[in-house]
């Protein structure tokens, strides 16, 4: 795995501060700061926004889907954290990308050198929990 050069970095953070700003008030936490910063350090918000329609520091939209979308998507669906941590881990196959259309990326790729399974499953549980964009 490569290292992140410094400017990345600071992109990344100042994105970080960014997305946090863009949650509602009442909805940032400890636990949403703590989920952001493990997102950033696990290089999620590369490819993942929390808000659909949101842009990257680059001003590109996201390789994949906002988090928002998939907490809707995935809501009150038996054992959605279970596959989804699965799918963080081990990566999706881009045969059977279901963002199709909705994402520019087809596959996840593993993510199991980025992050372990118990931070994996404690990210997607928070990103199920995330209420729907305020529109």
């Amino acid at each position: 795995m490569t290292r992140a050069n410094p400017l990345s970095i600071a992109l990344t953070t100042l994105f970080a501060a960014g997305l946090l700003a863009a949650l509602p008030a009442q909805a940032t936490s400890k636990q949403d700061n703590a989920m952001v910063n493990l997102a950033n350090a696990s290089g999620c918000m590369t490819c993942h926004h929390i808000d659909p329609g949101a842009k990257g520091p680059d001003g590109l939209a996201p390789i994949g889907p906002a988090w928002r979308d998939v907490s809707a998507k995935y809501q009150g669906q038996a054992g959605a954290a279970k596959q989804l941590t699965a799918t963080v881990l081990a990566g999706s196959n881009p045969y059977e990308s279901h963002w199709k259309g909705k994402a520019s990326g087809l596959a996840m790729p593993p993510n199991k050198v980025a992050i372990s399974p118990t931070d994996a499953g404690k990210l997607v549980n928070w990103i199920l929990a995330l209420p729907p964009s305020p529109r």
